[in-house]
C-alpha cells in the first residue's frame, strides 16, 4: 500500500470556488492522485470552525449536514454537491483525542463552511470521498493544533488523506476589496502586494521547505511553523489567528509520521488574491510504497 502525502492548502476568498486558478488546478491534480491510489478518506481541519473551552476539540457528526452559502459563487458550484461525513472515523478521532488528553466532542449539528467543502469540490468534483471535519480550538494555540496534528497523523498509515486549509496570507483587512465588489475580479493585482505580505509569504515557503528533507531533526517543521506566529510582519499577514492552525496542525501531522518529510516539501501552486492575500499551497512528501 502506498502511504499519503499531507497538504497544507489555502483556500483563499470564496471566488476559489468559481474561478480558475492554479490552485484549483493542483488541487484536482491532487484530487485525482488520491482516488489513483484509493484513499480510505480524508482527514480535514479548516479556518472557519473553532470550538469554546480549555483543550477543547469538536469533530463534525452531523450525517446531513448543510453547506453554508458561498458569497460572489453561482449556486450551481456548490450547491448540488453531496457531502460524505464519515461517522465511523469521526468517532475514532474524538476518541483518539480524549485517549491524548483534549476534550474531544461529537457535534451533530455543525453544517460545513466553504473552507473545508470549496477544497473537496476541487479536489474530488466527481464525488465527496468519506470525509472527517475536525474543529479548531477557540484559543488558538499553535502547540495544541500540532499536538490534534500528531494525534490523527497515524491515520495516515491507513491511506487517510490529511488535509489542513487556511491560508498563507489571510489578512481580511489588508485586502483590497473594490475589484471584486464591482468587477467581481479577485484577481485583479492594480498594485504589488505589501512588502509585510511578500515577507511573510517567504518566511511561510521557507519554513516549508526548509524543514522537509532527508536528515532534518524530528519536530524541526513544529518549532519552525510555530514561531512564526512571532514574526514581524505576522499581524499584517494574519489579522486573526484561525487561518494559520491549520498549519501548525499539518506541521504535526508530518512530524509525527517517521519519514514522511524525507520527501521533501513542494510548493505545488500559488495565486495572490484581492492584492494582499496569497494562497500558497504546499505537499509534504509524495505517494510512496510502504515499507516491508
Amino acid at each position: 500500500m502506498a502511504l499519503p502525502p499531507v497538504h497544507f492548502f489555502s483556500h483563499g476568498s470564496t471566488m476559489m470556488l468559481g474561478e480558475e486558478s492554479a490552485s484549483a488546478n493542483y488541487w484536482k491534480q491532487c484530487g485525482d492522485e488520491a482516488l489513483a491510489n484509493n484513499i480510505k478518506g480524508v482527514v480535514i481541519m479548516g479556518a472557519h470552525w473553532d470550538a469554546r473551552g480549555t483543550n477543547r476539540i469538536d469533530v463534525a457528526m452531523n450525517p446531513t449536514p448543510e453547506k453554508s452559502p458561498v458569497a460572489y459563487v453561482h449556486p450551481s458550484k456548490y450547491v448540488d454537491y453531496k457531502l460524505n461525513p464519515d461517522l465511523i472515523t469521526g468517532k475514532r478521532i474524538i476518541g483518539m483525542l480524549n485517549d491524548a488528553g483534549f476534550d474531544a466532542r461529537g457535534n451533530e449539528t455543525f453544517d460545513w463552511i466553504h473552507d473545508t467543502f470549496l477544497i473537496l469540490i476541487r479536489m474530488f468534483p466527481g464525488g465527496c470521498p468519506p470525509t472527517t471535519n475536525v474543529s479548531m480550538n477557540a484559543r488558538f494555540d499553535p502547540h495544541l493544533h500540532a499536538k490534534v496534528g500528531s494525534v490523527v497523523a497515524k491515520l495516515r498509515e491507513e491511506n487517510y488523506l490529511i488535509i489542513g486549509t487556511g491560508g498563507s496570507v489571510h489578512n481580511l483587512y489588508r485586502n483590497h476589496w473594490w475589484q471584486m465588489l464591482r468587477y467581481s475580479d479577485n484577481f485583479a493585482m492594480p498594485v504589488p502586494p505589501g512588502a509585510a505580505m511578500l515577507e511573510f509569504r517567504q518566511s511561510v515557503e521557507d519554513v516549508f521547505i526548509r524543514n522537509c528533507g532527508a536528515g532534518i531533526k524530528k519536530g524541526a517543521l513544529v518549532n519552525g511553523m510555530t514561531r512564526l506566529m512571532k514574526h514581524p510582519q505576522y499581524r499584517d499577514a494574519h489579522g486573526s489567528d484561525d487561518h494559520f492552525m491549520a498549519a501548525c496542525f499539518v506541521a504535526g501531522v508530518v512530524d509525527a509520521c517517521e519519514g514522511l518529510a524525507d520527501n521533501g516539501c513542494v510548493l505545488g501552486a500559488e495565486d495572490w488574491e484581492l492584492v494582499n492575500m496569497c494562497n500558497s499551497q504546499f505537499t509534504v512528501g509524495k505517494w510512496v510504497s510502504q515499507k516491508a
